[in-house]
Parts: C-alpha cells; sequence; structure tokens
C-alpha cells in the first residue's frame, strides 16, 4: 500500500502523532485487491475470529470454486449446509449469501467506486444486512486505499488515541474528542490510523502518552 508522499509531512505538525511516525514502520499483512467484493466476503469472514482460523476458513470457502473466485451468482446457488461445511456460522453464511445477492442484484462487480464519496459508499454497502459501518471503512482504507478515512468505532484506534493524547473522556465524549484531534489530520486521517493501530501492536516505551527515544 502507497502512502501519499504529503501525508507523513502534514501528519508530523501533531507533536503527539510525530514520534509514531519517526519510530514505527508500518506493515500491511494482507496485499490491497482493489476487489471490494471479494474483500466484504472476505471481510465477513474473519469476523471475531483469529486471523489463522479466517485464513483457513475462508481459503476452504473459495475452494469450493472451480475458477477460485466466488462469483455471486456461484455463491447463491450454494446450500447453506454447503458453506457451513467450510465452517461457517449459520448467520455467517447468510451475510455471504446477503453480500452475493446485493452484488448480483445492483451489478456490482465491476462497478467504478471513484466516483462516490467515502459517506456514499458507507451509505450504500450498509444496506447490506450483515455488513456495518466498521467493515465498510476497512473496505474504504484497504481495499479502495482512500487516504481520509477516520474509524472512530475502531476499539484499536480508540485505546492507542487514549494512550497517546491522555484523553480522560469516555463513551460518546470520547468519539467527540477523538474527532477533535483528528480533524488536523485531514486529508490523512487513514494514514495516521495505520501507525496508530502499529502502535497499539507494538507499543514503544512511553510515558504520559509522549514516545520516549
Amino acid at each position: 500500500m502507497k502512502i501519499p508522499a504529503a501525508a507523513l509531512p502534514h501528519l508530523a505538525t501533531d507533536s503527539r502523532l510525530r514520534p509514531l511516525l519517526d519510530h514505527l514502520e508500518l506493515s500491511f499483512a494482507r496485499p490491497t485487491t482493489g476487489d471490494v467484493y471479494f474483500d466484504l466476503l472476505r471481510s465477513i469472514a474473519g469476523q471475531q475470529l483469529s486471523v489463522k482460523a479466517a485464513q483457513t476458513i475462508f481459503g476452504r470457502f473459495v475452494g469450493l470454486f472451480e475458477s477460485g473466485y466466488p462469483h455471486p451468482t456461484e455463491v447463491l446457488e450454494l446450500e447453506v449446509a454447503t458453506l457451513r461445511g467450510v465452517g461457517f456460522s449459520r448467520q455467517k453464511a447468510g451475510y455471504i449469501q446477503n453480500v452475493a445477492q446485493f452484488f448480483r442484484e445492483n451489478q456490482l462487480e465491476l462497478k467504478d467506486w471513484s466516483e462516490l464519496t467515502n459517506a456514499e459508499i458507507i451509505t450504500y454497502l450498509s444496506q447490506i444486512k450483515g455488513v456495518g459501518k466498521w467493515t465498510v471503512e476497512m473496505i474504504l482504507m484497504f481495499s479502495l486505499q482512500r487516504p481520509d478515512v477516520f474509524p472512530v468505532d475502531d476499539l484499536g484506534i480508540q485505546n492507542a488515541m487514549i494512550s497517546i493524547y491522555s484523553i480522560e473522556e469516555r463513551k460518546r465524549d470520547l468519539k467527540k474528542r477523538m474527532v477533535e484531534i483528528a480533524e488536523a489530520w485531514r486529508p490523512y486521517r487513514s494514514v495516521a490510523c495505520y501507525y496508530l493501530w502499529r502502535y497499539k501492536d507494538n507499543p514503544p516505551l512511553e510515558k504520559g502518552g509522549i514516545l520516549l527515544d
């Protein structure tokens, strides 16, 4: 995933965020496909599972298709029992077929998403039962590589910002404070979040929310 050249100098104006940019290296575990449909299916498959378990189940699912790709019509032809046989719960099997149904009905497999704003895509795809705002935000950030997405409901982002910015507010006030802080990151809020996730997974030595050299 390519980080815009102007992003890091812009984000470095935030004194609390700057040490993360200086000390942490980004790594992306999965390649960007740009395929919104495929990545929605993969996201649903991975919900509430470890990375290893999610990869195993999704691999079995993709293996059901001769072409190695779960085209919507082919997904809808499968019995729920078949989907459960690869490891999906009954609920997830339903969500998988909901996505396939939506993409087939609206002929979205080859859609050019660049014509829609982030908010429009969130509203549009959240119509699908089983696809929430957070899931679509991940699609925007990783599949479509939109540089200015801020998933305020993400627990990892919340915990990282509480630590780094010494935020005392909680619940609704926490989210309000997070949004206020993130305003300074526009138009590269996605990039800031990549670093916040990296910090959460590998927190360096810190004191009072500030990284130490």
